[in-house]
């Protein structure tokens, strides 16, 4: 029994009508969900993904309006990374950037691999890695745009970067528990007296399947806010070894939510020793589970238990400007 790897980010957005434009409009990625979310259901829960809205290419937002800026440190999730198809594709976004006047890098190595670091709107620090022909999981598919070639386009969720003071505690928990094995190391890109960035990988490995850790001991503690990621979800396959999960996790007296249902996926959440949020979800019943593939995110989608409060529900949302 593995975590197959990435399953979705989430985080924390201020203004979700610019949100949308620049995950959308900038970045080409798809709107395959527009819900609530669900432990506060007077506020949006905007998810973008690939094609299909595959489970392992979503990032999602909450929107909250008027949320404070977010004071970077550790016990976080600093960095996001989107797959993108070869360093083709790198050259092409980088471009783009320039013309969109998004702030970025240069493309640098990372981990042995070509990327490209940019910000969005609220700072949101993002990385772009291409796979280059790299095996391990699979890409999602391609969402085409009038101005992003397919052979372009955003393919899946890359590495996420964990920022900690002390490594140790994550680390056990990430390969004790949870089954990552340690595949390597690289250079800190901000001094080279920082430690070594540990990489660990579940799965069959490779870009959508990789958690970095980075050790920070001279950083204050993250205060989140608007642009600063919530938690991230890594995915299990199935209902059958979601249970297994959770039994695994509460044998292990980790504090948890218990198994939540989300309609979408099985979610369960918990914070590791360095007060990192992790959900395990699973990859079924999927986002087309109450809607056509051809249509997702197009309305406003609840799940089943919420559904009979839809009209009180709509009442207290604001109006989102999705244009």
């Amino acid at each position: 029994m593995e975590l197959l790897g990435l399953h979705h980010v989430s985080i924390l957005t201020g203004k979700a009508e610019d949100n949308y434009r620049f995950y959308t409009k900038v970045l080409g990625m798809r709107l395959v969900k527009k819900s609530v979310n669900q432990d506060d259901t007077t506020s949006y829960h905007l998810f973008y993904g690939d094609a299909k809205g595959n489970p392992g290419t979503e990032l999602t937002f909450f929107d909250i309006p008027m949320l404070a800026r977010t004071h970077p440190g550790v016990s976080s999730i600093s960095a996001t990374s989107l797959r993108v198809k070869d360093t083709e594709a790198l050259q092409f976004w980088k471009q783009r950037f320039d013309e969109k006047r998004v702030e970025h890098g240069e493309i640098t190595q990372r981990a042995g691999r070509e990327t490209l670091a940019f910000e969005d709107t609220e700072g949101t620090k993002v990385i772009l890695v291409a796979d280059n022909g790299e095996t391990g999981v699979e890409p999602g598919e391609a969402w085409e745009t009038e101005e992003i070639p397919k052979q372009h386009a955003i393919v899946g969720l890359g590495p996420v970067t964990l920022t900690v003071a002390d490594l140790k505690p994550t680390e056990k928990v990430l390969t004790g528990l949870m089954g990552f094995t340690h595949v390597g190391s690289y250079p800190s890109l901000i001094s080279e007296t920082l430690p070594d960035i540990e990489i660990y990988a579940t799965g069959k490995g490779g870009t959508g399947a990789e958690v970095h850790l980075e050790t920070r001991p001279d950083l204050p503690k993250e205060r989140i806010g608007r642009g600063g990621v919530h938690h991230v979800a890594f995915r299990v396959p199935d209902e059958k070894e979601y249970d297994v999960w959770a039994e695994r996790i509460q044998q292990a007296r980790i504090p948890n939510s218990g198994k939540v249902d989300r309609h979408y996926f099985k979610a369960l959440y918990f914070r590791e020793p360095n007060g990192i949020l992790f959900e395990l979800s699973t990859d079924t019943p999927g986002f087309d589970v109450d809607e056509p593939i051809e249509s997702l995110g197009e309305n406003l989608s609840l799940p089943p238990f919420l559904e009979p409060d839809r009209e009180e529900i709509e009442a207290k949302l604001r109006p989102l400007d999705l244009s």
